[in-house]
C-alpha cells in the first residue's frame, strides 16, 4: 500500500487533507508530520511514496524541507505537492524552482487534488 506523508503544523489541516484524499478512494496509508524536522525524521523511518507538504511551519519550514530532501538523491523524484495558503504567484514559481511536483491552493478541494494526483500517476 502507497504511504503518503501529511506535513502540517496544524492537526485540523492535515485532517482536513487526509479526508480530502480519502475521498478520492485512493489506498493509502497516512503518515502525519507537524513541520519539515519531523517529516524529515518520518521519511528516514518509512518508505514514502507523495509528500503533501505546507509551506508556514514552525522549526523547518516547507519550503525550506523541499529544498532539504532535493538536495539528497534518494528523494529526487519523490512526488510533493505542495498544499498551502501561500497563493501568491512568486511562491508558486518559488515552490516549483526548489522541486515541487505540484501546488494546491487552501482551501482544498477533492477537484483538485484529483487532478494534482492523476498528473503523478498516483
Amino acid at each position: 500500500m502507497k504511504k503518503v506523508l501529511v506535513v502540517d503544523d496544524s492537526r485540523i489541516m492535515r485532517n482536513i487533507v487526509k479526508n480530502t484524499f480519502a475521498s478520492l478512494h485512493i489506498p493509502c496509508e497516512f503518515i502525519e508530520a507537524g513541520n519539515g524536522n519531523e517529516a524529515l525524521l518520518r521519511l528516514s523511518e518509512h518508505r514514502i511514496d507523495l509528500v503533501l507538504l505546507d509551506w508556514n511551519m514552525p522549526q523547518l519550514s516547507g519550503i525550506d524541507f523541499l529544498k532539504k530532501i532535493r538536495a539528497m538523491a534518494q528523494y529526487a523524484t519523490l512526488p510533493v505537492i505542495m498544499v498551502t495558503s501561500e497563493a501568491a504567484r512568486y511562491n508558486v514559481i518559488e515552490a516549483l524552482k526548489s522541486g515541487a511536483t505540484d501546488y494546491i491552493i487552501k482551501p482544498v478541494s477533492e477537484r483538485s487534488f484529483k487532478e494534482k494526483i492523476e498528473k503523478i500517476n498516483f
